[in-house]
């Protein structure tokens, strides 16, 4: 660290510098009615010694001090700002940056069969592509039915269902909203009582020219901004805080607009030291006396008093899959049913969903969401939340302040309303259970048409010689992307960002071998396509955008194979046409004559074997690998093996004919004629058939039948079969003889 000392000294006449350093001050510089009235009342002659101390002596009084130079201020804006930032130079002041990695994917549990579904329907997609079939058609009529039990499903969510959604770890933040929502926005931070919760964010923003005073609980978007954040659990500090903006904002004006998103105030020891109740009480006691429009925003979950205390609004809004609650389910369970496994049931009972509170008059108002939630189009998402801002001002700019506390007040005290000695309408019976989406039936018969799609796929890709895919057809694909695109880019919100990059990216000079892309414009670009990517990656989102791209990408890649592959046989056929051209005949010919199992002679084995060698040899001599080599001759009988097995029939039939005689069965084998021919009834045929088996094998000695055969045959016992004492090598010739029969 940088220092610089400076001595003061009494010294002789004036004053004089040293070294740069030190600063004499001489008895003169304070003048001599000063010295006189310091020594005033002092013995002579200790003057006298003290002027001759003087002369032989400069007596100096130093004093030194040291100047510390602290560090350079780091401003907190960069050197080269953006001029075309649109959100202003203040947005560097935000600790809210982007994610450097991209946030994985969850999928609900509920939301399971139908991912499995769109993964399947994706791989017929590319089954039929590379087949080169046309299953357009069925594919299309998968992807209708899919999308509308995407559809089903999430219009019949049960209330469980809805909290796990709203507590989705990619469900997008107040932070988020805030930024895509604003023009400009400044956050701004401390209760002025010595802490700056950060579960709790404070702001000045600009819709459309108009300033409003943002304020919402913040939860983080992955572990290590949760635990930054307290997992969105404001302490007392944070609510002090908000209170401070809150009488700031009424004192200039300025409408404030709450977003709500927090499990609950933070109910540690330290927090109920701190006042955690008497900060939350304070808020909803000052909040009723603003004097500007408080509109509420419910974008995730509102648990209990730690919701209310920025909630008390003159409207209160709740996304479509929001929750608010007194208590949450799980501990609401673990207190009525002593097991948070009772939570679905809870969430019932406890009428928490957006629906239900719009009913009880507690909501004002439903902010539509996209199938699968907010976390799956949330630049659209935010665009609804800035549309019911922008109508709700509107209409409660034209009130006057008491007109605001008036609506303010009437708002909470019609909650829980009820008459007193009315008449009471007969009790109707109702099946008041929320109709849960089946979607079993749906998936099962989506499967069942997608294995058959599949099965015809595989079939069709081991006849078909390859898929040939027209270059008009290609084109028309990339014209549809071109478009699902352009379209994609608006629900996303990112269209003025995209042109914004085309217009500089036309700007700029063209590309060249020694020139690259300015830096700052290539991160523009990058962010955008990360933007973009990251929406798109989104499960159940753009589906038909993204098996297209999917289905280029397949023929890109299939498109560039062919040209390898005709470019190797084109390099291949003009420097080993001559060489190679009658050798390929001679093996033709040696796999047309096995193809019809025709006797291949030893020297025409022989010569094809040669062959295969040399055109081993030719290929290596290309640089080209050689994978394998099969040999496919034709299997040739032992000579003689016709005339052994007539024989071996022959001696099997006289043994037959003599055990029919000694076991006297001739009988029966007459009689299971007269039924056969009479037509008889199966079960009559079977009991004969089988009496005659067990008669004729009670009394065939199969021992005895092999050595016979391998006597009339020549062969050795051993290859006629294994004498186990077993006879059912057997019964089949004997069964076969006696239908023949």
């Amino acid at each position: 660290m940088n220092s610089s000392s400076v001595s003061v000294g009494w010294g002789g006449e004036g004053c004089s510098f040293v070294s740069g350093s030190r600063i004499h001050f001489r008895k003169d510089f304070f003048g001599a009615d000063l010295q006189q009235g310091l020594l005033k009342g002092i013995n002579s002659a200790w003057l006298k010694q003290l002027e001759q101390s003087r002369a032989r002596h400069i007596n100096r009084l130093s004093i030194s001090a040291r100047i510390k130079k602290g560090q350079k201020h780091e401003y907190p804006w960069p050197d080269d700002i953006d001029p075309n930032l649109e959100s202003g130079h203040l947005s560097y002041l935000s600790h809210f940056k982007p994610l450097t990695q991209k946030p994985k994917p969850v999928t609900l549990s509920f939301e399971k069969p139908l991912v499995d579904l769109e993964k399947k329907i994706i791989d017929v997609r590319k089954m039929a592509d590379e087949t080169g079939l046309d299953f357009s058609d069925q594919i299309n009529l998968l992807e209708s039915k899919y999308q509308q039990a995407l559809k089903d499903l999430y219009t019949h969510l049960t209330p469980i269902q809805r909290l796990n959604i709203a507590r989705h770890p990619n469900r997008p933040t107040f932070l988020d909203h805030v930024l895509n929502i604003t023009d400009k926005w400044v956050e701004l931070h401390g209760d002025r009582a010595g802490y700056d919760d950060p579960a709790i964010v404070t702001g000045i923003g600009s819709i459309e020219g108009k300033r409003y005073m943002f304020i919402g609980q913040q939860k983080g978007r992955n572990t290590k901004e949760n635990i930054q954040r307290n997992f969105g659990m404001p302490t007392p500090h944070g609510y002090r805080k908000a209170l401070r903006m809150m009488r700031y904002a009424d004192h200039h004006g300025f409408p404030i607009i709450t977003f709500i998103d927090t499990p609950g105030a933070f109910a540690d020891l330290k927090s109920e030291e701190l006042g955690q109740g008497e900060a939350i009480a304070h808020n909803l006691r000052e909040m009723f006396g603003l004097k500007v429009p408080v509109v509420t925003i419910v974008i995730g979950e509102g648990g209990s008093g730690g919701a209310l205390a920025i909630g008390c609004a003159n409207k209160l809004f709740m996304m479509e899959n929001a929750v608010f609650f007194v208590a949450s389910p799980e501990a609401c369970a673990a207190i009525l049913w002593k097991s948070s496994k009772a939570a679905p049931k809870a969430a019932e009972k406890l009428k928490i969903t957006a629906t239900e509170l719009c009913k009880l008059k507690i909501a004002d108002g439903i902010i539509p969401e996209p199938l699968g939630g907010a976390h799956t189009d949330p630049s659209w998402t935010s665009q609804q939340i800035k549309a019911m801002i922008t109508k709700t001002m509107e209409e409660l700019g034209e009130m006057d302040i008491d007109g605001l506390l008036n609506h303010r007040h009437l708002k909470f005290r019609a909650l829980g309303g009820f008459f007193e000695g009315g008449v009471v309408e007969p009790e109707k019976k109702r099946n008041m259970k929320k109709k849960e989406a089946d979607i079993s039936k749906v998936t099962a018969d989506i499967e069942v048409e997608i294995e058959n799609l599949k099965k015809a796929a595989m079939e069709a890709k081991g006849k078909s010689p390859g898929p040939t895919i027209p270059d008009e057809a290609i084109e028309k694909l990339r014209q549809d992307l071109d478009k699902e695109i352009t379209n994609a880019f608006i629900s996303m919100g990112l269209l003025e960002k995209l042109e914004a990059v085309k217009m500089e990216l036309s700007k700029s000079p063209s590309n060249s071998n020694d020139q690259t892309l300015n830096p700052v414009l290539k991160e523009k670009v990058d962010r955008l396509v990360q933007q973009f990517n990251q929406n798109l990656s989104r499960p159940g989102s753009f589906l038909s955008l993204k098996q297209k791209l999917q289905t280029l990408s397949d023929i890109s890649r299939l498109v560039e194979h062919r040209k390898k592959g005709d470019k190797l046989k084109k390099e291949i056929n003009d420097k080993l046409q001559h060489q190679v051209k009658e050798k390929m005949e001679l093996l033709k010919l040696a796999r047309d004559k096995v193809a019809k199992s025709e006797k291949l002679s030893e020297d025409f084995i022989k010569e094809v074997d040669k062959v295969k060698q040399e055109l081993t040899e030719i290929l290596k001599s290309t640089n080209l690998e050689v994978v394998g080599i099969s040999k496919k001759i034709a299997p040739t009988a032992p000579p003689g093996l016709e005339e052994k097995l007539v024989k071996a029939d022959e001696v099997i039939k006289k043994e037959i004919e003599k055990a029919i005689d000694v076991a006297g069965i001739r009988g029966k084998i007459e009689e299971l004629k007269a039924e056969v021919g009479k037509g008889s009834n199966k079960e009559k045929v079977d009991e004969l058939a089988k009496e005659i088996r067990v008669g004729i094998t009670a009394v065939m000695d199969s021992g005895e039948l092999k050595k016979k055969i391998a006597t009339t045959v020549g062969l050795p016992e051993q290859t006629v079969g294994a004498d186990n004492g077993s006879r059912s090598a057997e019964l089949p010739e004997s069964e076969q003889e006696i239908h023949s029969e």
